[in-house]
């Protein structure tokens, strides 16, 4: 059973930053892609030509829990025109993806798992009471289909079994029905089984797998949280296990497992796909609310504070396909690509670079996280995630003012009509903890006691200081709480308006290629640094204006290019030599640094 359960978007509402930052996605891509993008507008979905399998529900999956924090009645109604197309199409023995009865046997089923998980989230925002019933034949069509053999797992089904959890532990809630556990078996059976694959994830391949795809380990790691109960089956930690071999051989500074676009071992300039990014924040939530463990938030925040806006463009109308930590370029390679299964533009900004799955599953990392800050379970809540946010039930009301992860000060406003416990979690690098002034020891939690009709205000101050961070080859990185900093590497931006497939790119949705027009080979002179903070401005993680810096003290080196590239730094420097006297930078949050230096030696 989950320690923490999660609130609905009627409960939940973001402030500050926050909202500004879910606005700027309304605005963007994210709420506008059914207007233009033919795999959204055409799709077969709603009775159309295009995409019948992926994409809609991808999309969906992102804009209706955006459209109902926002409460933005536009965004709503378009999600309803979706879902009720998508309803209307549901066969008589509830099969409900757009394929041919004849050809069920060779669909990916992977498309009913993900529009299963689509219709509760559907559900939990809108309340619509039709949608039980459409996910109860749903699955249980998919039941029958299983147990009589017309259709097997294969191919992204199997490897992603255990998303249709999210519906199967919906509907046995609801139901408690035999057959509803009878599927969860034969969908573990007949998925794949990640410990066999441990061995291949040692090692990066110029080979593309399904047991080594990014998107998939992304996915995987929450399997077990969501399938045990269900399957009468103990809880491991399973996860721990197989996050702490990925990290040991595939890390990167900022929480993601390289992958571009399967596991591409330890090089700071191999890249990690978009659509794991947000995968593997949705795992880390679910894994925090099932087993309240602290370290699962942590790596949350790191994906979220750092990885997930470094590789979307500021407006939210560009994305990469992949990003790198050390990326002095996002150009078009002349030649053979860097990337070991990825195309020579999967690291451009633009609507659909190498593929379009990220273009419509990216939408799905803000809202989700904005719907695990706070959570509950019987007589307690938690603020898991301390971003300016607010929630309102019929017994409570509790607000948190704050412009973390920027600062670090925190005020909650409390209203309470039934007494309950309320639980803030600390984060391990937190120092010098204080409440109300008053000096208390970081334990994790700092927990108190509301009291029916009291009324209460409460500031928590911590502090955090830059450090370095040791990286593989002799490098290293710039932290600072859950931020990771760069050398930000200023760009020229070279716009690209054309058709491919039928598809249009045009401006804001168009492609860039951004190369580099200030200096980036540098190795850092000491370990001093200064925290300087900025403001929070209209776009929060700005790459032009930063809401704070760190200045560094560096020297020139002569790093070199990669062998046979002209815009890909070395692997490694070629030679630690300082070329030039100190001289001290600024260093960006790296989620604003959209070309940028983050592994780098210190000489």
């Amino acid at each position: 059973m989950n320690k923490w359960n999660s609130y609905t978007s009627n409960e939940i509402k973001p402030l500050g930053w926050l909202k500004r930052q879910l606005e700027i996605q309304a605005e963007g891509l994210s709420g506008n892609l059914d207007k233009f993008w033919p795999d959204i507008k055409d799709s077969a979905w709603i009775g159309g030509s295009r995409d019948g399998w992926e994409r809609v529900p991808y999309w969906l999956d992102g804009f209706i829990p955006l459209a109902y924090l926002l409460e933005n009645e536009d965004m709503i109604a378009r999600a309803k025109k979706y879902i009720d197309a998508i309803i209307s199409y549901q066969r008589e023995d509830g099969w409900i993806c757009p394929c041919d009865n004849d050809k069920r046997a060779t669909y990916d089923t992977w498309a009913v798992q993900l529009i299963s998980k689509v219709l509760t989230v559907y559900y939990e925002c809108s309340g619509d009471e039709r949608i039980p019933d459409v996910i109860y034949k749903t699955l249980k069509n998919y039941y029958t289909l299983l147990k009589s053999g017309l259709i097997k797992l294969f191919d992204w089904g199997k490897f992603r079994w255990f998303e249709t959890f999210v519906a199967i532990n919906f509907i046995n809630k609801r139901y408690g029905e035999p057959w509803v556990k009878e599927l969860a078996e034969m969908l573990k059976e007949q998925g794949a089984d990640y410990n066999e694959a441990i061995e291949l994830w040692k090692r990066p391949l110029n080979r593309w797998r399904f047991d080594t795809h990014i998107v998939n380990l992304g996915m995987m790691l929450k399997s077990e949280a969501l399938s045990c109960d269900i399957l009468g089956n103990d809880y491991t930690d399973n996860a721990t296990y197989l996050h702490n071999i990925l990290e040991k051989y595939n890390s990167t500074p900022v929480g993601l497992f390289t992958g571009d676009e399967c596991l591409s071992g330890l090089s700071p300039i191999q890249g990690t796909e978009l659509c794991s990014v947000a995968e593997q924040m949705y795992s880390y939530e679910q894994l925090f609310a099932y087993t309240g463990e602290s370290k699962w938030a942590e790596m949350l925040e790191l994906l979220a504070f750092n990885a997930f806006p470094a590789t979307i463009s500021d407006d939210m109308w560009t994305h990469q396909y992949v990003q790198m930590s050390n990326q002095i370029a996002c150009e078009r390679f002349p030649g053979k690509s860097l990337f070991r299964t990825n195309s020579s533009e999967a690291h451009l900004f633009g609507l659909e670079p190498n593929f379009g799955c990220c273009t419509a599953n990216f939408n799905q990392a803000w809202p989700k996280f904005a719907l695990s800050t706070f959570m509950y379970n019987e007589n307690s809540v938690i603020n898991a995630l301390p971003v300016p946010s607010e929630i309102k039930t019929a017994d409570k009301y509790i607000r948190l003012e704050t412009n973390y992860p920027f600062e670090n000060s925190f005020t909650y406003t409390i209203e309470a009509k039934e007494a309950f416990t309320f639980v803030v979690r600390v984060p391990s690098f937190a120092a010098a903890v204080t409440v109300n002034g008053e000096k208390r020891e970081n334990s994790g939690e700092l927990v108190f006691d509301i009291k029916c009709g009291e009324k209460h205000r409460i500031n928590i101050c911590f502090e955090t200081k830059p450090y370095l961070k040791p990286r593989p080859y002799g490098l290293n990185t710039v932290c600072c709480g859950s931020i990771v900093f760069s050398v930000p590497v200023k760009a020229d931006k070279r716009m690209s308006e054309y058709e491919r497939d039928g598809v249009e790119r045009k401006f804001p949705y168009c492609d860039y290629e951004l190369s580099p027009v200030s200096d980036w080979s540098y190795a850092y002179c000491n370990n001093e640094f200064v925290l300087e903070n900025r403001g929070i401005g209209n776009i929060p993680f700005s790459s032009e204006n930063p809401p704070l810096v760190i200045k560094a003290k560096v020297q020139k080196i002569d790093w070199g290019f990669e062998d046979g590239y002209e815009n890909v730094c070395a692997k490694v420097p070629q030679s630690l030599e300082p070329i030039s006297q100190e001289e001290e930078i600024e260093l960006y949050p790296y989620g604003c640094a959209k070309l940028r230096m983050t592994e780098m030696p210190l000489i």
